[in-house]
């Protein structure tokens, strides 16, 4: 992967790491429902004025918005509205990067090397660490279950992004958040209420508006631009497994603003979800050298 590539996931990778930790101050002032719409409609407007449209079929612009940005973001605000931290919902989030890469194989026929399998492999018995190390009771069978959904969500938006094949992302990432608003609004009359609609907007502070400032320009339209460039210029099993950093920064930002303790079993998870990252990139590499080297001492 070209260093200007690396570069990008290493800001998508930051982006999303401290994303959770602003969905749950946000989730402080406002309603989950209610939250994902204001998020998408300030993603959408008004750069949709300024964006053209992408040069894509509407109905890969519809199934873009209505998985990873309707479908996700759904069930992740609700996981996390009902008592999901934020540092194990950046964990069990992760999951799309299985669910790519197997969805990748059965329907696109990528070929899953050995590298890859061994990486998500050692990268699962890291995220098991972390999950190990965290306090009884703090992440709920809901919450467990809403944020797998939501990962489920994301790989099939990645798969979306993978069959569109190389697209300039920032027009599909605008255009693709006209869909979630008025879903996300319709849903929060019904089960969150006018009531509750109201106050909520008429009482936000600053600490609220930037907390959508935040989803919707940094974690929504810089983070999803770059992921789906570089989806786009790499196959899924080499770009989804990027994706195991996110929850590392997630629980750190989480300890350290938010006050959600780490064991230490939880870093030593984060290490190893750091080997398999590097057994997945640069694995084949590797065995090619030792392979070369062990031939020339032969």
């Amino acid at each position: 992967m070209p260093l200007k590539d690396l570069l990008a996931a290493l800001i998508v990778i930051v982006a999303w790491g401290m994303n959770f930790v602003v969905i749950k101050v946000g989730l402080g002032e406002i309603p989950p429902l209610l939250l994902g719409a204001l998020r998408f409609a300030f993603v959408a407007f008004p750069a949709v004025f300024f964006v053209r449209r992408p040069a894509l079929p509407w109905r890969t612009v519809l199934l873009y918005g209505l998985t990873i940005s309707l479908g996700q973001f759904v069930f992740l605000f609700v996981a996390m509205s009902v008592g999901m931290p934020a540092g194990l919902a950046s964990l069990v989030l992760q999951a799309q990067a299985f669910f790519t890469v197997l969805i990748a194989a059965v329907f696109m026929g990528e070929r899953l090397r050995w590298n890859n399998l061994a990486g998500m492999a050692v990268a699962v018995v890291g995220l098991v660490l972390i999950e190990m190390g965290a306090a009884p009771g703090t992440m709920s069978a809901l919450g467990f279950i809403l944020t797998l959904c939501a990962a489920l969500s994301w790989a099939a938006g990645n798969i979306v992004v993978k069959g569109a094949g190389k697209i300039d992302m920032l027009p599909l990432v605008v255009w693709g958040a006209l869909v979630p608003p008025l879903p996300f609004l319709a849903l929060s009359w019904m089960v969150e209420g006018p009531e509750l609609i109201m106050s909520s907007l008429a009482n936000i502070s600053y600490v609220g508006v930037l907390a959508v400032f935040y989803l919707a320009a940094v974690a929504t339209v810089v983070g999803y631009s770059l992921w789906g460039r570089l989806l786009g210029r790499h196959p899924a099993g080499k770009v989804a497994p990027l994706s195991l950093l996110v929850p590392v920064l997630g629980l750190v930002s989480s300890a350290l603003l938010l006050g959600e303790r780490l064991a230490m079993v939880q870093w030593y998870g984060g290490l190893v979800v750091m080997l398999g990252l590097a057994l997945n990139l640069f694995g084949s590499r590797f065995a090619g050298w030792l392979g070369a080297r062990l031939r020339t001492v032969g």
